[in-house]
């Protein structure tokens, strides 16, 4: 997350009621939106949610429907691609083969009027922007995947853009690789101000990378927010299932109270959730659900004292990461109305001295009702 306040800021960019068509496929459906000048801002949902579709009728790729499309404050129904104040970084990079990175940078120069030196001068600018300095008589072919996509940035910067679209740049690289470039493509971005519109279907990249994010599905965005606020207060049960691992157990609402929400719950019983933890936005649910993220609970180690809330269980799996393991846990009592008893996943750090508990193992879970979120 790049902790970047841009809520005082102009606006840079503006859809309203933006719609299009495929045939009778509707791909974007009365988008309502305002990236704001120089926000780190993420458009994230599953394939063929409409997410590339929206970033590429901001590039002018695309035409739209129905709707209007706004650039720093100019209406870009009339203006073609190449003459909008954006530029794109494709998911495939674009790189040209048989040319050097520094021909690749700076291609979009050609028709620049600065002399070769001015122009060349900037090439190496640019590269060096990217961590690139010295590259630039190097074969494109020879580089590797994070080094194409540096050049890719840097052709698209050399510019000068007041936007940059990244139509998901990393998805090509290794997990190390790309964890690497995701904290250079926030520093990138902070170090030339401008705003970057990343596209991914990676929640974990647009939770590290974004100021916010619009969460997408059929061609709609279900919530536009703060990584922290989308994570820990998701407007409804799709984005919190979509965003991160949550466990879900049947709820039955008994009381509405000033200061929350009463309900019943398998494995928690009676508890009083906060209205800040309450989502109302789920129609099209069965029923009201509670909902926790795995670390919301925690397991006691043997000898340590109980406090707060503690239920019991028994491990049914365990899934060992390096510096967290998960169980899959079923707690007593936990069977739902219906009287099917599913395990709900808890993380825990794995610290120096802790013991790994096996299958099997029966343990304590310790919550509390503000790590719970009711959505009715």
């Amino acid at each position: 997350m790049t902790n970047t306040n841009t809520s005082d800021r102009k606006p840079m960019i503006e859809c309203r009621g933006v719609h299009k068509h495929y045939g009778d496929y509707h791909a974007l459906r009365g988008i309502d939106l305002t990236i704001r000048a120089g926000e780190f801002f993420s458009l994230l949902g599953p394939s063929g949610c409409g997410k590339t579709t929206l970033l590429r009728t901001i590039a002018g790729f695309e035409d739209i429907s129905d709707g209007v499309v706004m650039i720093d404050g100019q209406d870009m129904v009339h203006v073609p691609a190449n003459r909008r104040p954006t530029n794109m970084v494709f998911q495939s990079y674009a790189i040209f083969p048989h040319l050097s990175v520094a021909q690749n940078v700076g291609f979009g120069l050609r028709r620049d009027p600065r002399p070769a030196r001015d122009k060349a001068a900037a090439v190496e600018d640019a590269l060096a922007m990217v961590g690139l300095a010295g590259y630039g008589n190097r074969a494109a072919h020879a580089l590797s995947g994070g080094q194409r996509q540096r050049v890719a940035l840097a052709r698209a910067l050399i510019l000068k853009p007041k936007v940059l679209l990244l139509d998901e740049p990393l998805s090509a690289l290794d997990r190390k690789m790309r964890e690497q470039m995701q904290v250079e493509l926030i520093k990138l971005q902070r170090q030339v101000g401008i705003t970057f519109v990343l596209v991914t279907h990676d929640q974990e990249e647009a939770l590290v990378m974004s100021d916010r994010i619009a969460v997408m599905f059929e061609g709609e965005i279900a919530q536009l927010d703060g990584p922290e606020a989308l994570y820990s207060r998701p407007a409804s049960r799709r984005v919190a299932d979509f965003l991160g691992v949550m466990n879900f157990l049947p709820a039955r609402v008994t009381q509405d109270r000033a200061e929350g929400v009463l309900v019943e719950t398998p494995g928690f019983g009676v508890v009083e959730i906060p209205n800040r933890n309450v989502s109302r936005a789920n129609p099209d649910d069965a029923g009201p659900m509670v909902g926790f993220r795995p670390e919301a609970v925690s397991l006691l180690r043997a000898g340590q004292p109980e406090s707060g809330n503690i239920t019991h269980g028994t491990i049914d799996e365990v899934v060992y990461y390096g510096d967290m393991t998960y169980y899959d846990v079923r707690m007593d009592g936990a069977a739902g109305f219906d009287g099917i008893a599913p395990p709900v996943r808890i993380s825990m750090r794995n610290v120096f001295g802790r013991e790994l508990p096996d299958v099997g193992t029966r343990v304590r879970v310790s919550w509390s009702p503000g790590g719970l979120i009711l959505f009715r």
